[in-house]
């Protein structure tokens, strides 16, 4: 692997030379309750993209810490760019890699908000740039969440500042996590979320959705884990494609 923040050009030249792929985590600044930090999309996604790029002798690029948080942006500390911006990070950063010699980027998007704007650019790039992208979105989350976590989810597919996403900080940064600060919530969903834009403060107090009390840094490791084997069980067919 090769850490794109403190490489320099000759050794990124040698990878490239290699026929290695990038690999860039995509996270947010927002609010994740009383006990997690603010960046923890942006850790979680790291972290995740860190071991692929492990596994996979990759450029590892440094993290996106800025998303669509649009629906948590009334809780203070949250940051949130546009949908376009957030297109156009994806774009740009694609198209360099494609000059330089790159044959392919990887995106651990580690937020919900991230999802359409992504996947509009990696449309783009191939379409338009003959540049193979593939979009990765914590493929398995929900059955290892099953199978390790005590907790049920606040929503189907729904983790946010949860059993699970406390217990990969945990694993991955312990000193962010504040667990004495942990409280629980399961908020009532309004029927129209998801059909119309809805502030999560209108209905949720804590930002929490779930149970973070559960949580350990032992869970976020089997997690973690769990994640990276199922990951590189859909990135390996897109490799051998891309050859």
């Amino acid at each position: 692997m090769l850490d794109a923040r403190t490489a320099k050009w000759p050794e990124v030249k040698e990878y490239i030379e290699k026929g290695c792929v990038a690999i860039l985590a995509f996270g947010a600044q927002e609010e994740h309750g009383p006990h997690c930090p603010l960046s923890t999309d942006t850790i979680m996604a790291a972290g995740l993209a860190r071991r692929l790029a492990e596994k996979l002798d990759a450029l590892l690029l440094p993290p996106i810490p800025y998303g669509e948080t649009w629906n948590n942006s009334r809780f203070p500390g949250t940051i949130t760019i546009s949908f376009s911006t957030a297109k156009a990070l994806i774009m740009d950063i694609a198209i360099s890699l494609k000059k330089t010699g790159l044959k392919a980027l990887i995106i651990v998007n580690g937020h919900f908000g991230n999802r359409a704007p992504v996947e509009l650019a990696c449309q783009i790039l191939r379409d338009d740039h003959n540049f193979p992208t593939l979009h990765l979105d914590y493929p398995g989350m929900a059955r290892l969440a099953a199978e390790i976590c005590e907790s049920k989810p606040a929503g189907m597919g729904f983790y946010h500042a949860d059993e699970l996403e406390t217990s990969i900080v945990l694993a991955l940064e312990p000193t962010a996590v504040c667990m004495e600060r942990a409280v629980a919530e399961y908020p009532d969903f309004p029927p129209t979320l998801g059909s119309q834009p809805i502030y999560l403060d209108e209905f949720n107090h804590s930002g929490v959705f779930g149970d973070p009390t559960l949580a350990s840094a032992e869970k976020g490791e089997r997690l973690l884990k769990g994640l990276t084997v199922a990951a590189l069980q859909v990135i390996t067919p897109f490799l051998d494609s891309i050859k």
